[in-house]
């Protein structure tokens, strides 16, 4: 049975004790969140933030609060071993570049798709020919017809929207 991380009656270490080489008392701030099977997760939190101030983060939380706190600077840690300027931040910044990059091309074909159909559109109704005059459509047919006109309009918006955003990446 385990209790805490550790075996009931063994005085087996929880990862943080038997990294700082110390014995792990039984309230060990550590123990509950650091078992000693996962030493990786101790080690790269140690090695950013410190066996002190980890020590001292944990006391001042809630014990609710904990667990997510460990998993948060275990994540931290990891990320500011991977890349030690921009941690977190770094892989942030860039899955929203990826994102915003996505999007314009997302608009570019949205576009494309709207201009398509505008083509379809203007060689089923004949490009203007007199035969679809205003005085010979009727009512509701008018409506689907200016539907297009301002799709186009919106479509040059959609395409030049794209288009700064493709030239603000490419400096």
């Amino acid at each position: 049975m385990k209790e805490s991380g550790r075996k009931q009656g063994a005085a087996s270490p929880c990862a943080a004790c038997k990294l700082l080489r110390r014995r792990c008392a039984q309230d060990c701030v550590f123990a509950p969140y650091f078992p000693a099977d996962e030493p990786h997760k101790f080690a790269s939190v140690h090695k950013v933030f410190g066996a002190s101030n980890v020590n001292k983060m944990l006391q001042e939380l809630p014990e609710h609060q904990r667990g997510d706190a460990v998993s948060s600077m275990v994540y931290e840690a990891n990320a500011r071993v991977r890349d030690p300027v921009y941690g977190c931040v770094g892989a942030i910044s860039s899955l929203q570049q990826q994102i915003d990059h996505l999007q314009s091309q997302l608009a570019i074909a949205q576009a494309e798709v709207v201009h398509m159909r505008m083509r379809q559109f203007s060689s089923i109704s004949g490009g203007g020919t007199a035969g679809n005059s205003p005085e010979n459509v009727s009512p509701s047919s008018r409506h689907t017809q200016t539907q297009p006109t301002m799709s186009l309009f919106t479509m040059d918006m959609v395409v030049d929207q794209a288009n700064i955003e493709e030239s603000l990446w490419s400096c």
